[in-house]
């Protein structure tokens, strides 16, 4: 796992299209192990979302725009941890960043996932 690097903030590479950094104050750049981790590495990780109850991936740089291999590696990290969650097909991925919209992240969805978060059980 690579550290995010303290001290006073970087330009951020071209193309990257975010800040290349850790803010504070951000929720996903303070990565807490609240709910169960599926996956790390140096691009992103996976882990239950505390508010969904379904496993998201969250990029490991602040913002909102990551490189294209970036992208497809953390939603391929995604799908794989949901097929073996849900099964293969059983669930949609969800980009819209509705709590967060300033640091990138997106959610596996199984059909289920309402009835838990508001009025089921697991």
């Amino acid at each position: 796992m690579t550290a995010v690097p303290e001290g006073p903030p970087t330009a951020p590479p071209p193309g990257a299209g975010a800040l290349d950094r850790r803010v504070e104050g951000c929720e996903l750049c303070e990565a807490a192990r609240i709910t169960p981790w599926h996956h790390e590495d140096d691009v992103c990780w996976v882990a239950d979302c505390e508010a969904c109850d379904v496993p998201m991936v969250v990029w490991r740089r602040h913002g909102t725009q990551p490189p294209a291999a970036d992208l497809d590696h953390m939603l391929g990290e995604l799908e794989r941890v949901a097929t073996g969650l849900f099964g293969a097909g059983a669930y949609r991925v969800d980009r819209d960043m509705r709590q967060i919209p300033d640091h990138f992240h997106a959610h596996a969805r199984d059909d289920g996932w309402w009835h838990r978060r508001f009025g089921g059980r697991r």
